[in-house]
Formats: C-alpha cells, structure tokens, sequence
C-alpha cells in the first residue's frame, strides 16, 4: 500500500470551502488562496509543486475517481489537454474573472445593487440569499464572494464530470490556474539560464 502523504488528505479543504460557502457566501473569499498560492509557487519557486500536490481540488478529484473508484479512467480527447484548448479556456476563464471584478466595481461605486445569486456554467441563476448577512460588510465584498463562489463552484463541477468519465485529474490538464503556473514557470526557466 502506497504511504499517504499529509497532502493527499487536502481533498477535505475543497468540501470545507464550499460547505462554508453554502451557509455563508463570505466564505467565498478563502477560494483566493487557491488562486494566489499557485502563482507564488510559480514566481518565486518556479515549479507547479502546488497543482502537484497541494491543489484541494485536484485531490478530491484524485480521492473520489481513485481511491473510491468512481472514474472510468478512459483517455480525453487529445483536444481537451491542447495548447490551443488551454489557451482559449484560460481566455474564457479569465474573461469570466474580469466580469466579475466589473460586477463587483459596480456594486461598489453604486451604479448596480447586489445581486444574490450564484451563476452556474456561468448562465444558470441560482438563487443563495440564504447564505448571506446582510450588512456585515459592504455589498461590494458580497458581491465579489456571489461571482467567486460561482466561478469556483462551475469550475469543480467540470472537474467532477470529466473525472467520472475520463481520469480523475483531467480537469487539471486544463486548468487555468495550472496553465498559467505552467506559462509563468517557463518564463522563469529561460530568464534564469
């Protein structure tokens, strides 16, 4: 039997956030570690040790497909791990990102009111006023956590589909945040030499 290592158990971290985001969208705001934490590993590491390793999401992936067995672990297509597919879906994601840094401008300088709902696959309303305070903080923080929260919420739900019927960690062939790691660490290697 192959020796667990403290990381494989990371896959708790993924639940945790969206059990707390479920209750309370503020919590929404704990997603920013897995967005910084990679491109600090890349910056001043130059290596993607934390989409190896650390990446809560690509270990519940790895712990649901694997270790419970529920992928079929059939080969994607060769498109969907392409550098033209990373490079449009990190165009897309990171558009999706944009729009929800302009949501939450709006929010805050007043020219918009905060909308409680969550988008899935960036179109499907979900209604989550439910796990909202209001005034706790300013509308601006809660609208940021609402498109966040979605954003991360869609993004593991891709992931969960294609690990049920490809391998467990497709997703993480595409991912942005490990296409982007990826871009910044080759940059690193050729500054470097």
């Amino acid at each position: 039997m192959k020796k667990r290592n403290w990381y494989d158990f990371l896959w708790v971290w993924s639940i945790i956030y969206f059990s707390l985001g479920f209750f309370n969208i503020l919590f929404a705001w704990l997603g920013m570690i897995d967005f910084l934490v990679p491109l600090v590993f890349a910056f001043f590491k130059g290596e993607k040790t934390f989409c190896a390793k650390y990446c809560g999401r690509s270990q519940l992936f790895t712990f649901l497909g694997t270790s419970l067995g529920l992928s079929r672990k059939k080969l994607a297509p060769k498109w969907l791990h392409s550098k033209w597919f990373r490079a449009a879906f990190l165009a897309f994601f990171m558009t999706m990102f944009a729009n929800i840094i302009f949501q939450t401008y709006l929010v805050f300088s007043g020219a918009e009111s905060l909308r409680e709902v969550v988008k899935l696959f960036w179109s499907i309303k979900v209604p989550w006023g439910w796990a909202y305070t209001q005034g706790l903080f300013p509308d601006w923080v809660s609208q940021f956590s609402f498109g966040f929260y979605s954003l991360m919420l869609t993004s593991t739900l891709i992931g969960l589909v294609l690990m049920l019927f490809f391998r467990p960690r497709t997703w993480c062939t595409f991912c942005p945040m490990g296409t982007m790691t990826q871009e910044i660490c080759k940059i690193k290697m050729k500054m470097e030499s």
